[in-house]
């Protein structure tokens, strides 16, 4: 690498090589919006319905989940036509002759409604034939009102023999003999003759018998398989009927913030007996209900779905949805991420979901209740509270069958969640609904950048041991960082009223002043007594630079070198070091500005007043071990680590040295060039430091944690003192007329690709107990721009 280009720079300060531009850590966050769970109310998707095959009617309308029919197909009957039935279309209660003409084969036996169909639908009188043909008086018997939705149309053609008036449908085996003929339904046309096989309809609890009329019992939920020969449902969903089958609309994925404190009145639904049938034909998976309505069905699955998920039988919960798998993962993970202790859930409303062009069960929507009792943690002092929401799922029953499942979605568990999002309970810090100064006055009257940040910040989340914090419901990333505007309350914080800050009123006036002297200027004032911070004030637009700012911080890091040097025995402020015009270390040659040099038995403070470089590079072999530069740094100073300087839970590095560096980039880091990066609050702190001999870390609200760190050596502490005196008598900052009780150090580092360097002081005034540190961005020589500012702060402070 090239040898630097000498600056011109009367304070003998080396430009190094080069730290780039004023990257500003940020300390702004995310507004928080308004909390709350909010629910999805966009129309469901048709769960489950498949398509209904052959049942277009002449001018009629799609039939609609017909039930099962009479079984008895009319002979030579006419292509019958469809007339829409005046008065309601629920076909629930509907007569007990329905689906028939008087006397033409038996009735519809244990049918219930077919959503809207003509009670003539599909049946005429035969020709010629008599109208108790096949039909004992009497036997026309109640039906058993079972659901006619979801059942499979019949794609029987009229045949070409007499009607199959021998058996009734309901309870004939396979391959029983019909009495007079082919029967009806499910036969290729035209086929006739005695003696030919029905299609054996799987009974439902009925035994069969020629010529016999049927009486109909219930149905028998253990009898396996319900589709009619032939019939297979839709591929799709591991076996099941596809999501949104019939063409149902997909639910519009509208975002939906969470309700903060959501309603705590659960919906609880009238109490619906049912029963799962145990044995051989009870489904592994999904729930058969016993409801009247499908309304009753949904509430009920919805019901045994949340009584298995409250007492954590996850396995079991899963398997009443379409995808146990996922299911049971998410709802173990709800658990662990919650630290559930107790969850209850109630059914509530149960609505249809809507879709254009479904012809099978509309799918029922739930809206359900949930109580969790939620978390921070297992610790003795972790928060704990009841959590109140509503969420909705979607009921559905499959395919010719009487099985019911829940179609799973992540959003099941609570709205807005996803596949990559989880629940999580979190600390909710308690927040400052005015931030002042130590008067008492607004810190935003003051209109600094910096201050305005600080108030923003602390407004977000107050200072450790400030308030109370509560607890929060969020949703999370995989990562676990929160999703914006997705809290919702459970433990409100105590929030605090008026929060003080350590801002002083005159101090803050003064470097307001100060800092208005050169555009791009930064001060920060710290009281080394206390370590409280006394002013923020900048100059930069909206640029925060005392606190944000991370630069070479030039040659006001030699108080750190030398205080490594000091307190390691290696030099003392009178031993002899020359400081040569030019250094060469590890092919790299550094050269003093204005090829300035001090002679061999020039004292070392005498070196540090004059800011010649090539006395601290010449050292920096003894800069190693625990003598190093980053080690100096944080035994002595607390810097090289995170500091809380009281901005709620933020804490940040206000200074870096790194710890890796040798030869030629520890040389140059000596005198404050190379990867070093430093802010003002970080070098006002090191002038507070030798101001009180001890470190005091900067703290803006009163009562936060300080770091600490190791008194400097007493003797060190003394030498270093001196020398920053030399540098305000004699030294670099001897023209600026500061008084009797300033000890100070200038600083200049230039940047590459930036027009001027940035210009440094730090000093302190033990008589007033103040310590300053000032940064002029892009200006010239420390002792030109920053000293002129720092004597105008300490003139009317």
């Amino acid at each position: 690498m090239p040898p630097p280009h000498p600056s011109g720079q009367p304070e003998n300060e080396q430009p190094g090589q080069g730290q780039q531009g004023q990257g500003q850590p940020g300390q702004g966050q995310p507004e928080p919006g308004q909390p709350g769970y909010g629910q999805q109310g966009q129309d469901q998707p048709g769960y489950g319905q498949p398509p209904w095959h052959g049942q277009q009617l002449g001018s009629g309308d799609l039939g609609y989940g017909q039930g099962q029919q009479g079984y008895g197909q009319q002979g030579y009957a006419p292509q019958p036509s469809f007339e829409p039935a005046p008065g309601p279309r629920n076909g629930y209660g509907q007569d007990q002759r329905y689906g028939q003409t008087q006397g033409y084969g038996q009735q519809g036996y244990g049918q219930q409604g077919g959503y809207g169909q003509d009670p003539r639908y599909g049946q005429q009188q035969g020709h010629g034939q008599d109208p108790r043909y096949g039909q004992q008086p009497g036997y026309e018997q109640q039906g058993q009102d079972q659901p006619g939705y979801g059942q499979p149309p019949w794609h029987g053609q009229p045949g070409s023999g007499t009607a199959g008036y021998g058996q009734q449908g309901y309870g004939q085996g396979q391959g029983q003999q019909g009495s007079l003929g082919q029967l009806g339904f499910g036969e290729q046309p035209g086929q006739q003759g005695r003696g030919q096989q029905g299609y054996g309809q799987q009974g439902y609890g009925q035994q069969p018998g020629p010529h016999q009329s049927a009486v109909y019992g219930p149905r028998d939920y253990s009898s396996g398989d319900y589709a009619p020969p032939g019939y297979q449902p839709p591929a799709g969903n591991d076996g099941r009927a596809k999501h949104g089958g019939g063409g149902g609309r997909r639910r519009k994925r509208t975002m939906i913030a969470l309700i903060a404190g959501a309603v705590a009145v659960v919906l609880v639904a009238a109490v619906v007996g049912y029963k799962v049938v145990a044995g051989p034909g009870a489904p592994a998976t999904g729930f058969v209900p016993s409801g009247s309505t499908p309304a009753q069905d949904a509430a009920q699955i919805t019901t045994a779905f949340l009584q298995a998920w409250q007492t954590g039988d996850y396995a079991k919960a899963a398997n009443y949805t379409d995808h146990p798998a996922a299911a049971q993962a998410a709802l173990t993970a709800n658990t662990r991420y919650l630290n559930l202790k107790k969850m209850t859930g109630s059914a509530g409303n149960v609505t249809a979901a809507t879709s254009a062009s479904a012809t099978a069960t509309t799918p029922q929507t739930v809206t359900f209740g949930v109580n969790d009792v939620v978390s921070t943690g297992t610790g003795a002092g972790a928060l704990r509270g009841t959590w109140s929401y509503h969420s909705t799922l979607t009921a559905y029953q499959k395919a010719n069958s009487n099985v019911w499942f829940i179609a799973w979605k992540p959003d099941v568990i609570a709205p807005n969640l996803t596949a990559t999002t989880h629940l999580a309970a979190a600390v909710a810090p308690p927040q400052v609904v005015s931030v002042t100064d130590a008067s008492g006055n607004a810190l935003t009257t003051y209109n600094d950048a910096g201050l305005n940040r600080i108030s923003a910040l602390l407004q977000k989340g107050a200072p450790p041991g400030q308030g109370k914090p509560g607890l929060n419901v969020q949703i999370e990333t995989a990562k676990g960082q929160p999703v914006a505007n997705s809290q919702a309350v459970v433990v409100a914080p105590q929030n605090i009223a008026d929060l003080s800050t350590t801002i002083s009123q005159q101090a803050e006036n003064a470097a307001r002043n100060a800092v208005a002297m050169h555009p791009k200027s930064a001060m920060v004032v710290i009281q080394p007594s206390t370590g409280k911070i006394l002013a923020i004030a900048n100059n930069a637009g909206q640029n925060d630079f005392a606190l944000t700012a991370a630069v070479a911080p030039g040659s006001t890091m030699k108080v750190i070198t030398s205080t490594a040097l000091i307190s390691s025995g290696a030099l003392t402020a009178n031993s002899p070091v020359a400081c040569p015009a030019a250094f060469t270390v590890t092919g790299i040659t550094y050269h003093n500005d204005q090829k300035e040099s001090e002679p061999p038995g020039t004292p070392f403070s005498t070196d540090f007043a004059q800011s010649c470089n090539n006395a601290f590079s010449t050292q920096y072999q003894h800069l190693t071990g625990g003598a190093s530069l980053a080690a100096t740094a944080q035994k002595y100073y607390g810097l090289n680590q995170k500091w809380n300087i009281g901005l709620g839970s933020l804490s940040a590095s206000y200074f870096n040295a790194p710890a890796s560096a040798t030869g030629s980039e520890l040389a140059q880091e000596a005198f404050g060039e190379g990867q070093l990066i430093a802010s003002p609050i970080a070098m006002a702190s090191v002038a507070a430091t030798v101001a009180n001999g001890t470190f005091k870390q900067p703290i803006l609200v009163d009562g936060i944690k300080q770091v600490t760190a190791t008194p400097l050596p007493a003797s060190t502490d003394s030498q270093l003192k001196e020398m920053m005196r030399d540098v305000v008598t004699s030294g670099t900052a001897a023209g600026l007329g500061f008084g009797p009780d300033v000890y100070a150090k200038t600083g200049t580092a230039d940047i590459q690709g930036q027009d001027q360097p940035n210009s440094w002081l730090v000093a302190f005034d033990p008589s007033k107990d103040v310590a300053v540190g000032t940064l002029v961005v892009n200006a010239g020589y420390g002792a030109q721009f920053a000293g002129p500012e720092a004597k105008a702060f300490l003139d009317r402070y």
